[in-house]
């Protein structure tokens, strides 16, 4: 086992492994910007090294800076945590390079998953579903237009190394395909240094059901069941669940199947997740790999009572797992509280909090960095916290939500919270009834 590990990331998350680390005898280093110097994983890791100013890209994501930060600490292991470098597989080359354990996915494997085009053709090859679409990237706008032709509109269309939306287009007709080919490449460009355009069938009526897997490196994999991630703004997840209101036992198995076979197919080590669309017939199609630890972890653990940080480090260690599925024995929810104003487009809300009141009970979990006059720095994402229930049933879980949004209090800064708040009281969300369309329709009342 590891006698110290490194946690490459900041927030919630850089704490939430820091804590784990304690609970395994593992000795702990924080790296922080000099605008995170007085945030929570920095107070509570063993040690801390301060790795650049505020921009990302001259501290978090500065490998040269993390990688003397590991050094220097005597750390043999790195956690990335999700974000930042978690799935750059340049970060995990050099970690094995300097001899020092990334606790994440190998470098072939990230880039097997990380190119959407050649990781669909991957799952192809395995027999996972996957969307109908273009046998790789598209050369131009002609070929374009043919594929659209053979698939039939709807289509979509996407960026090869894109994520968040950006660089996809949504086409009906070949009109809209001719004037979204343009911008989305140019888009595409601008984010990811990359052009490349791939096309997908649109999925009418989607849910994004995600199942996590883990994986060992003597070639044992397991689920541990799904996600619904459907409650989602511009790409962005707001709520998650699990079991999902949509999910069957029969569709939970496929699924899982599906799901270790995209693991196998690339000889996958460590917990990651297989993202897929299920359309409203309960057909599903591989979307995507996440080769690192999701933000919503969290209610898997608390449906299972299983750490997922802790298994992550043991696997990395040369840990062999059962290779059981895990299946959900009670229902969680999570919602992501971010400091953003949700009644003016959901605009980030950086600044001091004033107050600060965490909701507590039982079934009440929060992930969270933040305190009473603690500074949210507006150089990063806006999360503050994922509040979390876990009851027996959905309509409980539901519930202490409710009654969790009621008791907290933060103040100095906008949060979602009030959104949140409406969102609990939607007939359609209370049923179960929603897509990934379901925010084009939410208003926000004031």
């Amino acid at each position: 086992m590891f006698k110290k590990i490194l946690v490459a990331n900041r927030g919630e998350i850089a704490l939430r492994v820091i804590r784990t680390c304690k609970e395994m005898g593992i000795k702990t280093v924080a790296v922080y910007s000099t605008a995170d110097k007085d945030s929570l994983h920095v107070k509570f890791a063993d040690e801390a090294v301060c790795v650049g100013p505020p921009s990302s890209s001259e501290s978090y994501l500065k490998i040269p800076n993390i990688i003397s930060a590991a050094e220097i600490t005597n750390a043999d292991a790195i956690h990335p945590g999700y974000g930042f470098l978690s799935e750059n597989s340049n970060f995990s080359r050099i970690c094995q390079e300097h001899e020092i354990k990334f606790i994440g996915a190998l470098p072939e494997q990230i880039d097997s998953m990380g190119d959407k085009a050649s990781a669909k053709e991957t799952m192809k090859n395995a027999k996972v579903p996957t969307i109908p679409g273009s046998a790789g990237l598209l050369e131009n706008l002609k070929a374009a237009k043919s594929t659209a032709k053979k698939i039939k509109y709807p289509v979509m269309l996407k960026a090869t190394a894109g994520g968040g939306g950006k660089g996809m287009r949504l086409c009906w007709d070949e009109k809209e395909l001719e004037i979204g080919w343009e911008s989305a490449r140019t888009e595409a460009a601008a984010a990811f240094g990359n052009d490349g355009m791939y096309m997908e069938k649109f999925i009418e009526e989607p849910r994004h059901i995600e199942i996590q897997i883990a994986a060992d490196q003597f070639g044992k994999v397991c689920h541990l069941s799904e996600r619904d991630c459907s409650i989602q703004r511009r790409h962005q997840k707001l709520v998650e669940e699990t079991p999902s209101p949509f999910m069957t036992d029969k569709l939970r198995k496929s699924m899982g199947e599906a799901a270790k076979k995209a693991a196998k197919a690339v000889n996958y080590e460590g917990v990651g997740t297989v993202e897929f669309l299920v359309d409203k017939f309960r057909n599903f199609y591989f979307m995507e790999m996440n080769t690192r630890i999701q933000v919503e972890h969290t209610i898997t653990e608390e449906v299972i009572n299983y750490d997922l940080i802790k298994e992550q480090i043991k696997i990395a260690s040369g840990h062999k797992i059962s290779g059981k599925d895990y299946f959900p024995e009670m229902h969680s929810i999570q919602c992501r509280i971010n400091a953003e104003d949700p009644h003016k487009d959901f605009i980030p809300s950086p600044g001091r909090i004033t107050n600060y009141h965490s909701p507590g009970g039982h079934g009440i979990r929060i992930d969270t960095h933040a305190y009473a006059n603690y500074m949210i720095p507006p150089y990063y994402d806006s999360m503050i916290s994922k509040l979390i229930t876990v009851a027996q049933t959905r309509e409980e879980a539901i519930q202490k939500m409710k009654r969790a949004l009621d008791e907290y209090i933060i103040e100095g800064v906008k949060t979602t919270i009030p959104f949140h708040q409406q969102l609990l009281e939607n007939e359609k969300f209370l049923k179960g009834d929603f897509t990934t369309k379901f925010m084009d329709d939410f208003e926000i009342k004031s």
